[in-house]
């Protein structure tokens, strides 16, 4: 395993870090969800990232318990924070913020997080009311540090135009072959101020992984193709023209000795700004295979090969997720 510093915080957090939406407390049951967290600090992932949100507590209450024996300093913790818990518990708001930052503590059985970040940015809250309040939760020792994820950048600079303060070391956006929206404005703004990237679904929710084949139903075993964790794939995900796509860049994996997910992890963490890539795991096997990416640098010929690959279906890609359901 390698490891890199986030942002200005003094974490050093793995190249390869574990999450847990969709899969622990939800879509994987508790023995292969422990055997997973075992297998990754086995490899040398130091890094376990979660949110309240996820399985509605359930995330955190598995992490809570399976971390228990743990030192408490042997890894580094993360969750997160804004949508909906109750029909009223929702966003970041100062109320919210302590009340959920106390609730995720509760059921991760642990007195402080290392970093407690915002989901998404909430625009019915003043943005210096989230600030302070969030200021308070690390002044309070219940957060390291404070991140967000999917801000954009000019969100991000208001947040770093507020005097007094604690500022933010971590953004988690949406990045990948596929999802290339963060380099223009995010990455650039956040590495000139001392933000790091945690970045989410690297592997295109296992797309890029190649198992999925164009014309071909999704293996049995995958996460298409359960009920509890396909709900956000887009149609563009599932089109074959896509599928297809990927499908060609095994070449390249296989000139590199590389597996698909491999080529992928390493592919988005060659940029200088990117911390660590988020995997989720159902099995340990795919723990050790998204671990090896670690430190791997593709040549610069293959990074060209994998633009020209994808150029087409990057043109028209519109995510890895359903557009937002409209409010009526």
């Amino acid at each position: 395993m390698k490891y890199r510093q986030l942002g200005d915080s003094d974490l050093t957090v793995s190249e390869i870090s574990l999450g847990s939406w969709l899969t622990y407390g939800l879509g994987v049951d508790d023995s292969n969800a422990r055997a997973c967290l075992d297998r990754a600090f086995d490899c040398g992932i130091n890094f376990i990232d979660t949110a309240n949100v996820y399985g509605k507590g359930a995330a955190e209450s598995f992490l809570g318990k399976a971390l228990k024996s743990r030192p408490r300093d042997s890894y580094i913790l993360a969750t997160k924070l804004y949508f909906p818990m109750t029909e009223t518990d929702r966003g970041l708001s100062a109320e919210q913020i302590y009340k959920q930052i106390d609730a995720s503590l509760n059921r991760l059985q642990t007195d402080y997080v290392d970093l407690y970040q915002c989901h998404r940015y909430d625009v019915d809250t003043p943005l210096e009311e989230t600030m302070e309040a969030l200021s308070t939760v690390v002044r309070q020792g219940k957060a390291r540090y404070i991140g967000f994820s999917e801000w954009n950048a000019e969100q991000i600079a208001a947040s770093l135009a507020i005097p007094g303060v604690v500022k933010f070391v971590s953004s988690q956006p949406q990045y990948s072959m596929l999802w290339r929206k963060p380099e223009a404005e995010v990455f650039p703004l956040c590495a000139a101020n001392g933000i790091g990237q945690i970045v989410w679904s690297p592997l295109g929710q296992g797309v890029l992984t190649g198992k999925y084949l164009p014309g071909q139903p999704p293996p049995n075993d995958s996460r298409a193709a359960s009920s509890e964790m396909n709900t956000f794939w887009s149609d563009d995900l599932r089109s074959d023209n896509v599928l297809a796509a990927i499908q060609e860049l095994r070449p390249i994996a296989a000139r590199l000795d590389l597996t698909m997910a491999q080529l992928a992890l390493a592919w988005v963490l060659r940029e200088p700004n990117v911390s660590s890539a988020i995997v989720g795991a159902s099995r340990p096997q795919q723990v050790d295979d998204n671990v090896a990416a670690a430190g791997v640098i593709i040549p610069e010929d293959e990074l060209r090969e994998i633009d020209q690959v994808l150029a087409p279906v990057m043109a028209t890609f519109r995510g890895t997720q359903p557009p937002p359901k409209k409010k009526t």
